[in-house]
């Protein structure tokens, strides 16, 4: 398939899929007799992996590592690594992503409860009849002592 039937499936732009091949992590399997980039499903699949480890801020050495250890797996790159192994390293980048799956998830978390406030906020403000709340108080400051205060002032 070209490249515009892989944009539409995987959901990347043009730009981001020819990057991944100067990257090294994603090579079309074959070219048109025109020079254009054809893909196979195995190349869109690699795509949809390089998709699912981008928002957990996996680095493209990290990405280029995982493909390898599936490559080995699946017989597509020959290893001297013993499968035990690869399937240890499988298992480390798993427990990566359930980790870093975990922090998104608190994220997710702060972030609902900061949208759930300020829709409240919003509620408790509707006809403009509610005035401001007060800002908390906050513990005073020291006073800046010498040099310090000349730039303070």
């Amino acid at each position: 398939m070209q490249i515009g039937e892989v944009v539409e499936r995987v959901g990347y732009s043009f730009r981001t899929i020819r990057y991944y091949e100067e990257m090294g992590l994603v090579t079309p399997s074959a070219r048109t007799p025109g020079g254009f980039r054809l893909y196979t499903e195995m190349d869109v699949y690699r795509l949809l992996v390089l998709k699912r480890m981008k928002p957990l801020d996996f680095s493209l050495e990290e990405m280029r590592e995982l493909l390898s250890i599936l490559d080995a797996l699946d017989g597509r790159l020959p290893s001297g690594t013993p499968r035990e192994e690869l399937f240890d390293q499988l298992d480390d980048f798993r427990a990566a992503a359930d980790a870093r799956v975990e922090k998104l998830r608190e994220k997710l978390a702060m972030a609902e409860e900061f949208a759930q406030q300020l829709r409240d906020e919003a509620a408790g403000r509707t006809g403009g009849n509610s005035p401001a709340p007060e800002p908390p108080v906050l513990p005073e400051l020291p006073v800046p002592q010498g040099r310090d205060a000349a730039a303070a002032g």
